[in-house]
């Protein structure tokens, strides 16, 4: 259809017109007819077929394909959003933001572990005061990561990155930066920093997409985080339903520090719309942080029914009563309260002591209202409040010191590269390059594969043999057959 749209290609439906002709004569008309009866049914059968019967076969059997491809392409679109928005945090790491360019030099933004911003500068990497700068940074907010953007003179400003001796021990990360320059003009973006000008703000996003990958990109449309494939010819509609959905889950899945949370991403939370949310951050300005759950019926417009439906989603770290720091609904305190008091202890010693924990017997406190997997979700809540399901020490990627530009490559050498997208005919590599390598779904392994969902994940790390360059269109064909992976990819 694209093509066709492009006027490369036309798209019809084959169909034997004159055995259709004939069912439909057979319908109509009867062996008793005249020849003059048969010859005007005849020539009736054979206008309306042509004129409207056959258009309407096709614009349907054309609709239906068109369907299941938009379902096809809306489920990998979604299964990407969600491996994106479930990467893992930096938790507790302080960040230096960089967004690389050449002509205007590269806008930079240090920020503390909560993802606020400490100052904002621009540095020049082919400059050598400029290094003098950036270390001074590094050591006055003793960051410890770099966050750096994946877009134009990523790789030249990396290896002025690399070349630094730094006061303290830093690691650097490439970071998709798809969707930062949408972010820094949007509603949103101009709402949170209001003095700051667009490319300032779009070095403050890529760094905290560093720190918290979800509270960042769901401040942007889901089909603008550089994923999927086709998201402007599939069912906008439906697309919309998918992503809202997919990332609404997540967002539950993992929960939500109702302290630091944006108005967007509490947004998400179920129970919770914008309103609400809005209602939530207002209070919490006003009020300081919250201490526990049921101070949030204190918000404006939250009833006791949003309350049911969002507390177990949210979490108040440190609070007053260690479970608001889990997934127990507030509903289940006292039975957990009661399980404790029968162990003849309290609350937090219990939450403490794993190996009371492990070898509870919750038979006695199975009800009617409570069953026995309630119970055992209870009880892997205790075991690791306020633990994020994300989190996870990863090495950032390292791509060959070697190769900085499509004419480096050539068939046959092995690069390292890490996922960036996947689609239903194979998956897309970042090379540490301007352009991405292909990996068609038949080169992803020596068996058979049906979706490359089986093979490979969003920000996995590969190792891949380089098939084909094609230098004038910026094309790079790989594969992944006999090419040795790394450890745990």
């Amino acid at each position: 259809l694209r093509a066709q749209k492009e006027e490369v290609l036309k798209v019809t439906i084959s169909i034997d017109d004159d055995e259709m002709i004939e069912r439909l004569t057979r319908m109509f008309l009867r062996s008793t007819a005249s020849a003059e009866v048969a010859t005007i049914i005849r020539s009736a059968v054979r206008d309306a077929y042509r004129r409207l019967i056959k258009p309407s076969i096709e614009t349907e059997t054309l609709n239906a394909a068109k369907a299941k491809a938009d379902d096809g392409a809306i489920a990998i679109f979604a299964d990407n959003v969600r491996q994106v928005l479930m990467a893992s945090p930096l938790i507790g790491k302080r960040v230096l933001a960089v967004d690389p360019g050449f002509k205007n030099g590269c806008k930079i933004a240090a920020l503390d572990a909560q993802g606020n911003v400490l100052c904002t500068d621009q540095i020049f990497p082919n400059a050598p005061v400029n290094a003098f700068k950036v270390c001074s940074i590094v050591d006055r907010f003793e960051i410890d990561a770099i966050a750096l953007g994946n877009g134009t003179a990523s790789r030249e400003t990396e290896n002025f990155l690399n070349q630094l001796r730094y006061p303290r021990q830093v690691r650097i990360f490439v970071v998709n930066e798809s969707g930062a320059s949408i972010y820094s003009t949007s509603e949103v973006g101009v709402r949170e920093f209001p003095d700051l000008k667009d490319l300032d703000r779009g070095a403050i996003s890529l760094g905290r997409r560093l720190i918290d990958p979800m509270a960042e990109l769901v401040k942007i449309e889901p089909k603008h985080i550089g994923v999927g494939q086709y998201q402007h010819d599939v069912d906008q509609t439906k697309l919309r339903e998918a992503l809202d959905f997919t990332v609404g889950s997540c967002v539950n899945s993992v929960g939500v520090n109702v302290n630091t949370a944006s108005r967007e991403l509490l947004s998400y939370v179920s129970g919770i719309g914008p309103a609400l949310a809005a209602n939530i951050v207002s209070y919490r300005a006003e009020n300081g942080d919250f201490t526990s759950r049921r101070e949030l019926l204190n918000v404006s417009r939250m009833g006791e029914k949003a309350f049911q439906q969002c507390a177990g989603f949210l979490r108040i770290p440190g609070a007053i009563n260690i479970l608001d720091n889990t997934g127990v609904h507030p509903e289940r305190y006292e039975l957990v309260e009661a399980i404790a008091s029968d162990r003849g202890t309290t609350v937090d010693a219990l939450v403490k002591d794993h190996k009371a924990l492990q070898s509870l017997d919750l038979t006695p406190y199975v009800t009617k209202e409570v069953g026995l997997p309630t119970l055992t979700d209870i009880v892997l809540e205790l075991e690791k409040p306020g633990r994020d399901p994300r989190a996870t020490d990863e090495e950032p990627v390292e791509f060959d010191n070697a190769i900085h530009d499509i004419r480096d490559l050539h068939a046959g050498m092995e690069v390292q590269g890490v996922v960036n997208n996947i689609t239903a005919f194979g998956c897309f590599v970042d090379l540490g390059i301007h352009e991405n390598g292909l990996i068609h779904i038949s080169q992803l392994s020596d068996r058979f594969v049906s979706s490359p969902l089986e093979v490979v994940q969003m920000n996995q790390k590969v190792r891949v043999k380089v098939l084909d360059v094609d230098y004038m269109r910026g094309r790079i064909a790989l594969t992944m057959k006999e090419v040795s992976q790394l450890p745990g990819s």
